[in-house]
């Protein structure tokens, strides 16, 4: 969910279409519906405010800056989280210095599996555009890096997939150590992403300590239904991906009544929810229902996390009704 798609007008009463035009349209709303329409959710609102003040303590500060770390489950927008704060910092810098912003306020990589102290800066280096040489050495890779980000103005690096750095290993612990080398030389906040970083090794030992000394967690979580005000969020949730919906026969409001059945559906998970919604909708157009139905939606496979949610059905090989 990192987009912001322009939906297609929509079509005006009585417009007659030659089939050229049809196929035009068809087309171009498939295209809006498989990008996914971000959604300000608690988590993001969370993430983009705390984010922006670490950035605002961190300003005149030499060393040892604050930073954040965003943790939760695969499928709770993590990633979204992060890349709006990016956009958020971004959109800020230039607008308050039209024609003088800093060339790159934000930067984003991602931890690669078994990372070495080199392979994290080569992504670095990568995101940069700077040319690697098989020559080059870690030393030369970060010395290039931290020296074109101060002169670019960089005030915020996005470090995402942060559960791939093992610290029980020799590579992962050297490579914790790059990335808080990195973050001394780089004049700029760091937000980091990553699955159960709590339960992790990232907080294990002293380097672990360190980390933990420097950045606070925001948790990411599926949405609940138990209380009142879960409820309302989730419910918030499916009304704004509704709204955005482009389907020439859908009822507003039917997804919505279905709150409960997708919950159930997702396990609460943005992510797999976002998945439904827009397949539906694509499956909808594609055949020219142009509407989304529950059995249209369990016709939609999901991932195997939301799939495992589901209840076993009875000796007659039905499901169970939802609640």
């Amino acid at each position: 969910m990192d987009e912001h798609p322009e939906p297609p007008p929509p079509l005006a009463p009585g417009t007659v279409l030659d089939a050229d035009e049809l196929e035009s349209r068809k087309e171009s709303r498939i295209d809006y519906h498989t990008r996914s329409v971000v959604v300000a959710t608690p988590t993001i609102l969370k993430v983009v405010t705390t984010g922006r003040k670490r950035i605002l303590l961190n300003r005149h500060q030499v060393s040892a800056r604050r930073g954040l770390i965003v943790s939760g489950s695969s499928g709770t927008g993590k990633t979204t989280a992060i890349t709006q704060l990016g956009k958020n910092v971004e959109q800020l810098a230039r607008r308050r210095n039209p024609g003088g912003a800093p060339p790159l306020p934000v930067v984003f990589v991602t931890v690669p599996p078994g990372a070495t102290p080199k392979m994290l800066a080569g992504e670095f280096a990568r995101f940069l555009g700077i040319p690697l040489h098989h020559r080059m050495s870690q030393v030369q890779i970060t010395n290039a890096v931290c020296d074109l980000l101060g002169k670019l103005g960089t005030t915020l690096v996005l470090v995402d997939e942060i559960h791939n750095l093992d610290l029980t290993t020799r590579s992962g612990a050297e490579a914790s150590d790059q990335l808080k080398y990195l973050s001394e030389r780089i004049a700029a906040t760091f937000v980091l992403a990553g699955l159960g970083v709590e339960t992790s090794t990232l907080f294990q030992g002293i380097r672990g300590q360190q980390i933990a000394g420097r950045y606070s967690v925001v948790p990411s979580k599926p949405f609940g239904r138990r209380s009142r005000a879960d409820r309302e969020q989730w419910q918030a949730l499916i009304a704004t991906m509704e709204s955005s919906l482009r389907l020439d026969r859908h009822q507003p409001g039917t997804l919505l009544g279905l709150e409960a059945y997708l919950h159930e559906r997702t396990r609460g998970l943005i992510g797999s929810l976002s998945q439904l919604v827009r397949e539906a909708a694509v499956d909808a157009i594609d055949s020219g229902t142009e509407k989304i139905t529950k059995r249209a939606l369990d016709t939609v496979e999901l991932d195997h996390t939301a799939q495992q949610s589901q209840p076993a059905p009875d000796k007659r090989g039905r499901k169970p009704k939802a609640a």
